[in-house]
């Protein structure tokens, strides 16, 4: 059976989580994590050396790194489904992918260490407003993408829309000041009435 490492507040648990939802496939999960600890003992490190959750253990084979994650899974249980056939449509996929990790991510996460989770370091207002700020290019430029296209990578739902839901799905929930954003605004409500995104990813922020 699939076992998966990781806190259900985790927005990067929650990615794996809402992918084996969408395949149907049974796992057991194991906490882990801030205050359930696990990631520093020995059994953990060799699975995940980063320390960091979540970790996939599939009969013997173990990942690490949340959208590297949901690919395997996608392509492993999910082709046609999940896992763009057209080499072009999963680039574009890829692409996403990519770009919710290393740009809308990670200008999401100060305030979101400010605000929800009062971490001191993390508290300065202008350092909160910035990464605002910050966060809403990265937005725009959702926005302006979906305005032609039902998903990400068309008028299918794939692998690359799990990152980006779970990220702007967070955005939606903060206490913080927002530009419209209709095309993200529809796009998530079309999100909201799949069952693995209500379960795992749509709940109050902690």
């Amino acid at each position: 059976m699939l076992k998966v490492w990781g806190r259900t507040n985790s927005i990067n648990v929650q990615k794996v989580l809402w992918t084996l939802a969408e395949l149907d496939l049974r796992y057991e999960r194991i906490d882990a994590g801030m205050q359930f600890g696990v990631v520093d003992t020995p059994e953990y490190l060799a699975r995940n050396p980063n320390r960091l959750i979540p970790a996939l253990d599939d009969d013997g084979y173990v990942l690490w790194e949340s959208n590297v994650i949901v690919r395997y899974l996608s392509a492993r249980y999910g082709a046609a489904f999940l896992y763009p056939e057209d080499m072009r449509e999963r680039f574009l996929a890829e692409q996403w992918m990519d770009w919710q990790a290393t740009n809308l991510y990670v200008a999401l996460v100060p305030a979101f260490l400010g605000l929800i989770r009062k971490v001191p370091q993390f508290s300065d207002p202008a350092a909160i407003e910035a990464s605002r700020a910050k966060t809403e290019v990265f937005m725009s430029v959702l926005d302006g993408h979906l305005a032609s296209r039902d998903y990400l990578v068309g008028d299918s739902f794939t692998m690359a829309d799990i990152p980006a839901g779970a990220t702007a799905c967070r955005w939606y929930a903060m206490p913080v000041k927002r530009d419209p954003h209709p095309n993200i605004e529809r796009w998530l409500a079309a999100l909201r009435k799949r069952p693995g995104f209500a379960r795992h990813v749509d709940l109050p922020l902690s």
